[in-house]
């Protein structure tokens, strides 16, 4: 522990942000970070606990006590080095993660919990602009070869791995540029693209092969994968969008990613194939109250839209936990994110029953609805008597998840075996099938990327240990 009662003495200090009148200005990231020297006070506020539940909330379990105590000891190679034992892209989650360690935190329990994620990005950042960050040291290969398909999250850190381990690691990419949901889903300014950019170049000069705009499934064909490769990582995400019936084939209703991948292709001077979607001067609703609709919220007010409306379905949850959601578990209550504090109306216990307007989209009829348990526990929706009412909308995004992987193409023509949820099935990362593993949101659903990185480094241990009969790789 730096200091043994820096949680008593030391509050917590949260990123500048940009205000919201210039940031939405702009698709620039809009944080600032600390100062080394309160960054060093903020490590303080650690306890180093001797049960350290920050470690137990973080996905891929990070050794935060430990960096924590290095950097309040100035120490920041060290700290870097703890880092990355354990997170092969911190600059990632330092931005876009939702900190569940930070949830965990035990000071938590009676203060605000110590700035991890702040804490992780500003070593990170140190480590590139001090030249830490290196290409992985070439060592003798074991001429496996292995391809990995999507460079997501989950590709991204199952390559990384694999090729640490001394494996010969091709990754597919059908999309032009790489990063998966990193770099054409997740708006700049929660993550600007260079980031994505310097990481892909640093695993590409430690012997990763990337190949960009090839399909497999389409482009390639599978049984040409499987005899060029002696195992196949399925790593593609789950990219098929929850839709909503009632609003199907109407035109001005979009689905969110369709969306937000647009706007980054707009960003980086890419081609966009397809008929543009601008919300500058619309009424914009987006249904659905997670992060995605955050995003298209943020997305469509930079744009210029006339007005932006949030539609959830669920009730507005509570401002404190709730006795069924006990630290040191994630809180489910009520936050606002940046992009809603831009300019945004958000309804909660919102139902949509169909669009309005004769051949031109003109708005929504909405009703309101609760929600009760029934006599097995299970929670049912019901609408208000009397409660219907229109939303103007001239523009309107689905953002209400994901259902699975797409299977048509690369999960048809392998013959993988798929769960009850669609998603593919696996025991210790391994398919049905001998060869084949899969990871991140493919195996497990719709989730966070901090999750996937920590899913395809398992799924690596896995694969490396098949391979080898033992594996190094934590």
């Amino acid at each position: 522990m730096g200091k043994p009662t820096g949680f008593l003495e030391y509050v917590r200090e949260n990123p500048k942000k940009q205000p919201a009148g210039q940031r939405k200005q702009h698709f620039n990231e809009f944080e600032t970070g600390l100062t080394p020297r309160r960054l060093a006070t903020q490590a303080a506020r650690c306890m180093d606990c001797g049960v350290p539940f920050c470690n137990w909330g973080c996905p891929v379990q990070n050794l935060i006590p430990e960096f924590n105590e290095y950097i309040y000891q100035g120490q920041w190679k060290n700290a870097y080095g703890s880092l990355q034992s354990t997170n092969n892209f911190p600059e990632f989650t330092g931005r876009v993660c939702p900190a569940p360690c930070e949830s965990a935190c035990c000071a938590g329990l009676v203060d605000d919990p110590v700035s991890i994620k702040q804490v992780e990005l500003a070593i990170i950042e140190r480590a590139y602009t001090e030249g830490w960050v290196e290409p992985t040291p070439q060592i003798p290969s074991s001429s496996k070869k292995i391809a990995v398909i999507g460079s997501g999250p989950a590709g991204l850190a199952a390559a990384a791995q694999l090729n640490l381990a001394g494996h010969e690691v091709t990754v597919f990419e059908k999309n032009e540029v790489l990063g998966g949901i990193l770099a054409l889903g997740i708006p700049d300014f929660k993550l600007e693209k260079w980031v994505v950019d310097r990481r892909v170049d640093i695993m590409r000069r430690s012997g990763i092969t990337f190949k960009t705009g090839i399909e497999v499934g389409k482009d390639l064909k599978v049984e040409q994968l499987q005899k060029d490769f002696d195992f196949i990582c399925l790593t593609g995400g789950a990219e098929k969008p929850r839709g909503l019936k009632q609003l199907d084939g109407v035109e001005g209703v979009h689905m969110a990613m369709t969306y937000l991948t647009q706007q980054n292709r707009r960003n980086a001077g890419r081609k966009i194939n397809v008929p543009e979607i601008m919300a500058k001067g619309k009424q914009v609703v987006v249904i659905g109250g997670g992060d995605t609709g955050s995003d298209c919220v943020g997305t469509a007010i930079r744009q210029g839209a006339a007005n932006v409306t949030q539609l959830e379905i669920l009730p507005m949850p509570p401002k404190e936990r709730g006795q069924d959601n006990p630290w040191p578990e994630y809180p489910r209550i009520h936050r606002t994110s940046s992009s809603q504090e831009e300019g945004c109306v958000r309804l909660f216990g919102v139902n949509t029953k169909r669009a309005l307007g004769e051949g031109k989209l003109t708005g929504l009829e909405c009703v309101e609805v609760h929600w009760t348990k029934n006599e097995a526990g299970q929670w049912q929706m019901g609408e208000r008597p009397d409660s219907q009412f229109n939303i103007k909308a001239d523009l309107v995004f689905l953002a209400m998840g994901f259902e699975s992987p797409v299977k048509e193409g690369l999960l048809e023509q392998l013959g993988v075996e798929l769960d009850q949820r669609g998603n593919v099935k696996t025991t210790n990362y391994q398919t049905n099938l001998k060869n084949v593993f899969a990871a991140g949101d493919m195996a497990t659903g719709q989730s966070l990327v901090v999750r996937a990185i920590a899913s395809g480094r398992n799924m690596a241990k896995s694969l490396d240990a098949a391979i080898k009969g033992y594996s190094h790789l934590s």
